[in-house]
């Protein structure tokens, strides 16, 4: 029996092993970043993409699709072929938008795989130096004496360091205003101007201000002390269970090929595994992790309904 020749074309892909199909490739893998060119999501994306690429074979590029909190490009790689060819670094927004927005055009499971967990970001409390506390337990008191007199300011509303600061206040029961900026720059140049006394800060954007004496460190969102600030205390030591770090992973489309799935995860695993690559992470303030898919994918779904609750208590919506 005769096979008709488009018929046979059309079949050869899938029988080509996949690590020679992914290899030989003309196209390059793009990882597409919901966030803009400069920012800690884009660079870490920026130091993965070219050492996954030479444990690939393969020219690994980063395409910026900002918009909508991370949901533009997330849109366009859940409806991308699983090819292997389209990727997602996502940032923890890929977690708080499945309870943020009333609606997606995707599912945060079910249209992606998981393939690594990149690194973690903890954020740091900061407050300017005129504001009378300090460590938690004292800020805590002061907003509970003063309640709605003490201001958090919110680079970006629903971002992880909005909700960093209303997890705060849901397990301290302190009563602190949110004030709304365009962008964590403003945000942090009004908290060193004494206009707002608090906020939630990446550590890479705030640890010269505090080293320098501009800002108080009050604590820090990871569940122990970081070895950059082991004087300051973790928030947790006040309040246990408090845990509020940013996550950066990297997820291909749903119903990825598991083999293909695997070359891909570790591809990027054995790349932040690398010296170069976990210096460059860790110069971000950045924590490298590099977990397996299955790791990553019990982790992103316990993410989902635990910042649910804390969007909840926010009220917070969509900007």
């Amino acid at each position: 029996m005769t096979i008709p020749r488009r018929n046979l074309l059309l079949a050869l892909p899938a029988v080509l092993p996949l690590g020679r199909a992914l290899a030989q490739g003309n196209a390059p893998i793009r990882i597409l970043v919901g966030a803009p060119a400069g920012g800690s999501t884009d660079t870490l994306a920026r130091n993965l993409a070219t050492e996954m690429g030479r444990q690939l074979g393969r020219t690994v590029v980063v395409e910026n699709r900002p918009g909508a909190g991370g949901n533009i490009a997330a849109d366009a790689v859940a409806k991308a072929a699983p090819d292997g060819n389209t990727l997602l670094m996502s940032f923890t927004s890929h977690a708080i938008n499945a309870s943020l927005y009333p609606s997606l055009p995707f599912d945060p499971i079910k249209d992606f795989t998981p393939l690594t967990c990149v690194a973690t970001s903890p954020s740091i409390l900061v407050a300017n130096p005129a504001v009378q506390a300090k460590d938690v337990r004292e800020l805590i008191a002061l907003a509970k004496a003063r309640p709605g007199q003490l201001n958090f300011a919110i680079g970006a509303v629903g971002s992880s360091l909005h909700l960093a600061g209303d997890a705060f206040k849901m397990q301290s029961g302190a009563y602190i205003v949110n004030i709304p900026y365009r962008g964590t720059a403003p945000a942090l140049q009004d908290v060193l101007a004494g206009q707002v006394e608090l906020m939630f800060a990446a550590v890479g954007n705030a640890q010269s201000q505090i080293r320098a004496g501009k800002l108080k460190a009050l604590g820090v969102t990871s569940a122990k002390r970081l070895p950059a600030f082991p004087d300051v205390p973790a928030i947790a030591e006040v309040l246990p269970g408090y845990e509020s770090s940013a996550w950066f992973g990297l997820f291909g489309p749903g119903n990825m090929n598991p083999e293909l799935a695997k070359k891909l995860s570790d591809a990027a695993r054995q790349a932040i595994a690398t010296p170069e690559v976990k210096k460059r992470l860790e110069t971000e303030g950045a924590v490298p992790v590099g977990n397996s898919p299955e790791e990553f994918a019990r982790f992103v779904q316990a993410e989902i309904p635990r910042w649910a609750k804390v969007v909840r208590f926010a009220g917070a919506k969509p900007e």
